[in-house]
């Protein structure tokens, strides 16, 4: 019996932070896959182990560990071995965390307003507005978040404030790994804030927004070598992709 149970869903951006941990670390683990979309989240069986209502959450010998951010810190605080992506000096670990800051503020709430009304749009049309009322008031975190969005999608202002939010990362990462010579962000070694930003570059590129990074051939690098690392394959098995999931996206895209 696995030591380590992952609750999680393939799409989840959060959920994928997580899986490429337990990968890169050779870390067994029980995966529940829960559909977000029936609701599986917000069960009472999975709100008993997460009040919060959203995926990853990591069950340690029968302990839940909620939050992605965290969990991969606990993990690489638990197993440094066999890879260790926190680096040794306080400082270095402070800067790490600043990144990680900036990364879950910025970049990672913004990509979801493009993979909403783009992908998971098509959840919500058919709904009434009782129903998706309902539903909205029932998500601990994303309640304001699907009332802002509605049954019709986030509105051009909106859409256009998240892609400039993204484009703002986009160009943070290309400084950041100019200014500690890459090919990673801090530097020579991988750290937790590449894992972070990782699940966002890998749906803008999944969704056709590689023109970010057109003129960043640093972030380009930084991509292909984070797809070339041996966790990648494992975390981003088939229909973790949203073109995977909704095949037809890709038509839609004119990918």
């Amino acid at each position: 019996m696995s030591r380590f149970t992952l609750y999680n869903a393939p799409q989840s951006t959060c959920s994928q932070r997580v899986r490429f941990v337990l990968n890169a670390k050779g870390l067994p683990f029980a995966e529940e896959k829960l559909d977000l979309f029936s609701g599986d989240q917000l069960q009472p069986a999975y709100l008993r182990i997460n009040p919060n209502g959203v995926v990853p959450t990591l069950i340690d010998n029968g302990t839940p560990i909620v939050d992605s951010a965290v969990i991969i810190e606990y993990l690489d605080e638990v197993f440094p071995e066999p890879c260790r992506f926190t680096p040794a000096a306080p400082l270095k670990r402070a800067e790490m965390r600043s990144l990680m800051r900036f990364i879950d503020e910025v970049p990672t709430p913004a990509v979801r307003v493009p993979s909403y009304n783009l992908a998971f749009l098509r959840h919500f049309r058919g709904m009434s507005e009782e129903e998706f009322l309902a539903l909205a008031n029932s998500k601990p975190l994303r309640k304001e978040f699907l009332l802002k969005m509605g049954r019709t999608g986030f509105p051009k202002e909106e859409m256009d404030a998240a892609l400039a939010r993204l484009a703002r990362g986009v160009q943070r990462m290309d400084e950041t790994i100019a200014a500690s010579g890459g090919p990673w962000l801090m530097g020579a070694d991988i750290t937790l804030a590449d894992v972070a930003v990782m699940p966002v570059l890998v749906r803008l590129a999944d969704i056709n927004l590689v023109a970010m990074w057109q003129d960043k051939p640093r972030v380009a690098e930084w991509l292909d070598a984070i797809r070339a690392h041996p966790a990648y394959a494992p975390t981003y098995y088939h229909g973790s992709l949203l073109t995977e999931k909704y095949p037809e996206l890709k038509q839609e895209l004119g990918a």
